[in-house]
């Protein structure tokens, strides 16, 4: 019936159409990027140039290999033909002959057998390397990108490019680069050997191939597509289980273990699905070669066999070119196979280039400049700002800040107050007007020099997985112990460090999960009160503490704010009152602006929030300022 909801297979089977219809989207737009391709395998080669020297040594372990194994099917056909079968020798001679190239071969056996272990050891090396060398790059690259950016990829999809796809990028190196090349040598050598030994042998050996390598160039092109959805389902995948785990709190609290189970079911479902049409084309590819090598040595058996009989060649020719048999398929199924992870990493090396095209955050104007010292003014001229062309987020805002004031910022939430700081603090730039540190733009400032004067103390704490000193030092890792005890002193954080297991030295977990919200607040004001920074942004976080924790950080606060320049996100009227400047915002504009007392004195939008904050204190209610139209 219509009215019916559907059921889990409907919408199963809905979620595939709908992804099978954006996958064949994606590979359109794969297959019309060639010259793309042409630019990532530039890079690639370019990336790989500062390791050419490693990578020749490589080679050259390589081809004595090569060499060695070339040499032995004809030293077999020479002791058949000259030695073993030769009547002109006698019985003595031929076992002389025969143990002397025994030994020299043997000899040379051995040799190959050290370089190879030699040449594994350096392999292994240079692939440790190129995995470090791309894996710092590309962290590089991500820590310094625009914050926009970094949040359209997800913690997930960064962590997938840094680990799996750096590894298969890496590992083109032996695929794409190493393998095909000493498969072709060894290729050529062979089919100059055997043409040499007997050019009809080797004709009709080498009918099949062709056939072949055509077949393996039609599927390699539509591997590498699988592939590459395939590594794109993965990185939606673990960015799922990321978020999952980050907001796990949320996912009990709400009961909806269940769905992010069922999510991560189906997700891992449509990639084993992919997964496994790419082993049955490499299993159908792969049945072809097994049909090859026993119908190529029947050939050899047969046709050689009749030209023994005819006089036209010898058993020694015969015996080696069935050695030259398995040296002649194996460099082509050496290339059929790197063919099939040259692709699965092409794909990996797509997503990581990507990212290092990526331009970085805010590169610094050619006359960029120092920051004055000391700063003396903060202007905000005429300033709009819009993630996206139809979301406006700041209107026309206009204010001058003298050095060392306390500006407050308060409003409804979405008013624009964390943006108007995240552009102090340069995480964007307006898209219209300007905002000048002593009359510079900050746009013509050095954008690291510049943030060396920024200190941020945020509403929800990020502390590190370390110890307690790591977290305070983390702004000035050079900082001796009596200044991080110091710092912690001044933001009440001394005495609870005291009790700690293990003093400044305990661990704290991730996200500091093993202090309580206080705690984690004051550690946060130490390491701000450590960075000594000329412009602090404070995000303040008294909001849902107990009234201990709030009166030790009030009075933190107190101490952070002296001879500093300071935007306070505020939420709370007790850190606002004595602030040089209140800007009351809503819908991104400034609707009023002054002390609190002036505004008090205005009974405007500011009053409402104030008068409503005491309602609702005076009702034994907590909570942030916010606005709401007065009574009557």
């Amino acid at each position: 019936m219509s009215g019916q909801e559907p059921t889990s297979q409907q919408r199963y089977q809905q979620f595939i159409k709908q992804r099978s219809t954006l996958e064949r989207a994606m590979f359109a737009r794969t297959e019309a990027s060639r010259s793309e391709r042409k630019h990532l395998r530039r890079q690639y080669l370019e990336w790989l140039l500062p390791h050419k020297w490693q990578v020749g040594v490589v080679f050259l372990l390589s081809l004595v290999g090569i060499a060695v194994d070339m040499v032995w099917p004809l030293l077999s056909g020479y002791l058949i033909d000259k030695v073993i079968l030769n009547s002109a020798l006698t019985t003595t001679k031929k076992v002389e002959t025969i143990a002397l190239a025994s030994a020299g071969m043997l000899a040379l056996f051995l040799l190959n057998s050290g370089m190879n272990w030699v040449r594994s050891l350096r392999m292994q090396l240079l692939n440790s390397n190129l995995a470090f060398s791309l894996r710092a790059l590309l962290y590089r690259r991500v820590l310094r990108l625009p914050l926009q950016e970094i949040n359209a990829m997800k913690t997930g999809g960064i962590v997938s490019r840094l680990s799996n796809d750096v590894d298969n990028t890496t590992g083109l190196l032996q695929q794409a680069v190493i393998s095909p090349t000493l498969s072709t040598l060894r290729l050529v050598a062979t089919l100059s050997i055997i043409v040499m030994l007997n050019w009809k042998i080797a004709l009709a050996v080498m009918v099949a191939i062709p056939p072949i390598l055509l077949v393996q160039n039609l599927w390699a092109k539509r591997v590498r597509l699988v592939w590459k959805s395939s590594r794109q389902d993965r990185q939606e995948i673990d960015a799922r289980v990321s978020e999952a785990l980050n907001g796990i709190r949320i996912v009990r609290g709400f009961q909806r273990e269940t769905r992010e189970e069922r999510e991560y079911t189906v997700g891992h479902h449509t990639v084993i699905r992919k997964q496994m049409l790419i082993t049955r084309m490499q299993r159908s590819v792969a049945m072809i070669w097994e049909l090859i090598l026993p119908i190529t040595q029947l050939t050899v058996i047969a046709y050689g066999g009749y030209l023994v009989v005819m006089g036209e060649t010898t058993v020694g020719t015969l015996v080696a070119f069935q050695g030259y048999v398995w040296r002649l398929l194996e460099p082509i199924i050496q290339l059929s196979n790197s063919i099939s992870e040259t692709q699965r990493s092409f794909a990996s090396m797509e997503r990581v280039f990507e990212v290092l095209d990526k331009p970085a955050e805010m590169p610094d104007a050619p006359h960029a400049v120092e920051p004055k010292s000391p700063i003396e003014s903060i202007e905000f001229d005429h300033v709009h700002f819009a993630y996206r062309p139809d979301l406006v987020v700041i209107q026309d805002f206009h204010l001058t800040v003298p050095a060392g004031s306390v500006v407050a910022l308060v409003g409804p939430s979405g008013a624009g107050k964390t943006t108007v700081t995240d552009l102090v603090a340069r995480f964007y730039d307006p898209t219209s007007g300007a905002i000048r540190i002593n009359g510079i733009d900050l746009r013509e400032l050095r954008l690291r020099s510049y943030r060396s004067l920024l200190g941020i103390v945020a509403q929800e704490v990020f502390l590190f997985d370390g110890s307690v000193r790591e977290n305070i030092a983390y702004g000035r890792k050079s900082a001796a112990h009596s200044e991080i005890v110091g710092a912690a002193m001044r933001a009440n954080a001394h005495e609870f460090i005291e009790q700690l297991p293990e003093g400044y030295n305990t661990l704290i977990g991730e996200r500091g999960v093993k202090l309580s919200g206080g705690q984690r607040q004051r550690l946060s004001i130490a390491r701000a009160l450590l960075a000594d920074p000329k412009i602090l942004i404070l995000d303040e976080a008294t909001s849902n503490l107990d009234t201990e924790s709030e009166q030790l950080i009030q009075a933190s606060i107190a101490e952070l704010l002296k001879n500093r320049t300071t935007f306070v996100i505020a939420h709370r009227l007790s850190t606002i009152t004595d602030a040089n400047v209140i800007v009351v915002m809503d819908g991104g504009r400034i609707e009023e602006l002054g002390t609190h007392d002036e505004l008090m004195k205005k009974r405007g939008m500011y009053f409402q929030m104030v008068e409503r904050q005491r309602q609702r204190e005076l009702s034994g209610e907590h909570g942030a300022l916010e606005w709401a139209p007065a009574p009557g």
